[in-house]
């Protein structure tokens, strides 16, 4: 997962400077609700490199990243909240 370039206050994650997700700040309506939002590592390192970041820009720990056999057997993930409130996750079903 590359972080792509800010535009403005909205920014884009993709592969290759391509996002195909993007999030910005609530523009309607007056409360947001907390959303469950994964994406998917195609490593543990990028999983431990996400948490890493989301740590040191503020973000709460929700879940610190281990394997989550309740899942599967390679359940890699990591859980923190954004400052909207959101469970952002990246995870990788890699077994190493």
């Amino acid at each position: 997962m590359d972080l792509t370039t800010p535009v403005g206050q909205v920014i884009g994650y993709g592969l290759r400077q391509k996002p195909s997700f993007w999030i910005g700040p609530q523009t309607t309506g007056s409360d947001n609700r907390e959303v469950h939002i994964a994406f998917q590592a195609n490593t543990r390192a990028a999983v431990l490199a996400f948490f890493e970041a989301a740590v040191q820009l503020g973000a709460e720990v929700l879940h610190a990243p281990r394997v989550w056999p309740e899942y599967h057997s390679s359940y890699f993930g990591a859980f923190v909240r954004d400052p909207d409130g959101n469970n952002v996750e990246a995870v990788c079903h890699s077994p190493e």
